[in-house]
């Protein structure tokens, strides 16, 4: 039965589920288009559009244990978000879960990285058409555009890598030289493939879990055209899904950002249930769960 506001088939108890859906209805620190605080609940409608068959694995995703938790509540400021997500997220983790989250900018990823228990060793692949490596923006370290320099502080840069890259700025770079953050271009992609690229992203990835932090604008704005700072010659859906299918065995949790609904008939929204769905589909069945 259809249940308005959660995500589709999300039916289990907490207590029973395996992953958990929290949406971060946050989008303070956006430096270009705001609207991604609508994300979360768009991604949900959209999630109902889809049969919960699926016809690669064989498995319906009404058997498999989800639960929705709602979105986190209003924040004042992006310090006010980050310690309600880290409390919020937590738990999720400490119970054996996955968490799938929804945004919000991408400000709302490091936390729910941060979030993973101390002296487990995590890694990152972070997808995203920017770098997001600044020290801080516009006066604010907590901006989408340090995300994945918070994180790399977090899980140490060795352990993240970033794909899909074809915005960057001189100061990232030079930063770069000394601290080694790698990534790996869109165009990159385009010559090697996305087999190869998947492949040496999480060769270079070793701990066996990892997190994976995509931004909805690592795909190219001619498919996901509904986000906050579109950049052109990026990813298609299908090598998305591609990466998500490779890491499937080794996610620990996820995170679905920068879907703002204004900027389109809500195609990107529902790309972004989708990828959410895969995740949580590929999954289930890498782990051989009942």
């Amino acid at each position: 039965m259809d249940r308005p506001g959660l995500f589709a088939d999300a039916t289990a108890s907490y207590a029973e589920s395996q992953y958990v859906i929290l949406g971060i209805p946050f989008d303070r620190t956006t430096s270009f288009r705001p609207g991604a605080r609508f994300g979360p609940d768009s991604i949900r409608q959209h999630s109902w559009n889809f049969e919960s068959y699926d016809l690669e694995t064989g498995t319906d995703l009404a058997d498999i244990p989800i639960h929705d938790l709602g979105n986190a509540g209003e924040f004042g400021s992006a310090e006010e978000m980050v310690a309600s997500v880290r409390t919020e997220v937590e738990p999720i983790y400490r119970d054996g879960k996955v968490p799938i989250t929804l945004g919000g900018d991408h400000a709302c990823a490091p936390p729910c990285v941060e979030a993973f228990p101390k002296g487990r060793p995590l890694s990152v692949l972070y997808l995203d058409a920017h770098l997001d490596f600044r020290s801080s923006y516009l006066g604010d370290a907590r901006s989408h555009a340090c995300s994945a320099r918070r994180i790399a502080e977090r899980v140490g840069v060795e352990n993240i890598v970033v794909v899909g890259v074809r915005s960057v700025s001189k100061e990232e770079i030079e930063d770069n030289r000394s601290l080694g953050l790698t990534y790996i271009s869109a165009h990159e992609v385009a010559r090697e493939g996305i087999t190869a690229t998947a492949k040496r992203a999480l060769d270079r990835l070793s701990p066996e879990s990892v997190y994976v932090s995509l931004d909805i604008d690592v795909v190219d704005p001619a498919y996901a055209a509904g986000t906050g700072t579109p950049e052109p010659f990026g990813l298609a859906p299908r090598e998305i899904k591609q990466i998500l299918d490779t890491v499937a065995p080794r996610l620990v949790g996820m995170d679905i950002m920068e879907v703002s609904p204004p900027y389109d008939q809500g195609n990107t929204s529902a790309l972004a249930a989708r990828l959410a769905r895969e995740a949580i589909l590929r999954s289930h069945v890498a782990r051989g769960k009942p």
